[in-house]
């Protein structure tokens, strides 16, 4: 639909809402925006019957309760209006769990690609008298990153249950390798998302992290050929798939600054530079490369050297440098 007809549509609508009686066709013309009919129009009066019988049925086919009729008896032609009573939605109600559920999704949402449809959303149901609350201690939590290019069109692909395809590189793998994925569920785990679904070259389930699929996400046509066992805990899969030896990193940061690191830490020592060694046990070093690097200046990886060359390959790709003192710009 174009935006003309969108803008002609919703004015429409609003103009019939700003009343209980019913307003005819001719005046509707004349009032609501969009319905000018160009000067040099064969037929104006035709043009005008042609758009907005089509306004109507689409309105119709949207749900919109259009009535028709007339005001008195005395009315030579029929309108239209649109009761409140019949367009305005029920009350949400909300039990206090899910109110702080949403809150809390709407938070971890801030930095996702989705965060202004999250704004939005809460906007609407605070405007709606819906109190949305944070669950204590929200304030501290780390944003969820939600960057991943492919992230919205495998949560519409999850959504809608639509077989994708794309390509997924393995870190052992020299190439990426083409998978076609009967999608079931998009979670965060460790900072990193994951896709799991059915793969149906392997036939079975697997899980498939975001940032490893190259290109685009392509929709196919077809039905699932497999359902998701109701007993599958699909962080359980996630989890399994992703275990690694357990190592620990030695990792140089500001006293008092890098919270989240410091809460992760199993021991944390003076150094004589003044800064605190944090003792941090990891199994994926990229996710650890990941929180070391996004705290800046205010932390150093030291050791092992896969963590150090994880986090100056993510600077590198940011565009940032070692300082002078050995930390990151």
């Amino acid at each position: 639909m174009a935006a003309r007809r969108q803008q002609r549509l919703v004015n429409l609508v609003l103009c019939l809402l700003s009343t209980r009686q019913f307003i005819t066709a001719e005046r509707i013309r004349l009032t609501v925006e969009g319905y000018e009919v160009a000067a040099d129009a064969a037929n104006p009066d035709e043009a005008f019957k042609r758009t907005f019988e089509r306004d109507k049925a689409e309105l119709r086919d949207l749900g919109v309760p259009l009535e028709t009729g007339r005001n008195s008896a005395f009315d030579t032609e029929d309108g239209y209006r649109i009761a409140r009573k019949d367009f305005e939605l029920p009350p949400i109600r909300f039990a206090a769990d899910e109110a702080a559920a949403v809150g809390l999704a709407v938070r971890l949402w801030s930095s996702a690609s989705l965060a202004s449809q999250a704004r939005a959303a809460l906007i609407k149901l605070r405007a709606a008298g819906i109190q949305i609350d944070e669950p204590s201690g929200a304030e501290s939590l780390p944003p969820l990153a939600g960057n991943e290019p492919t992230l919205p069109e495998l949560l519409a692909a999850v959504s809608g249950r639509h077989v994708v395809r794309f390509e997924h590189r393995k870190p052992t793998d020299e190439t990426a390798q083409q998978r076609t994925v009967e999608p079931w569920g998009v979670l965060s785990w460790r900072g990193r998302w994951y896709l799991v679904g059915y793969d149906r070259a392997r036939q079975e389930p697997r899980s498939f992290r975001l940032d490893r699929i190259h290109g685009s996400v392509k929709s196919l046509a077809g039905a699932f050929t497999a359902e998701r066992p109701q007993d599958l805990d699909m962080l359980a899969l996630v989890r399994g798939a992703n275990q690694q030896r357990s190592r620990t990193a030695l990792v140089r940061v500001r006293r008092g600054r890098a919270a989240q690191l410091r809460r992760m830490a199993a021991k944390a020592q003076p150094d004589p530079s003044g800064d605190d060694v944090l003792c941090i046990d990891y199994r994926d070093p990229e996710w650890l490369a990941g929180l070391v690097a996004g705290a800046g200046l205010d932390a150093l990886a030291v050791a092992p050297a896969e963590l150090v060359d994880a986090v100056r390959q993510l600077l590198a790709a940011a565009g940032g440098a070692p300082g002078a003192d050995g930390r990151h710009d």
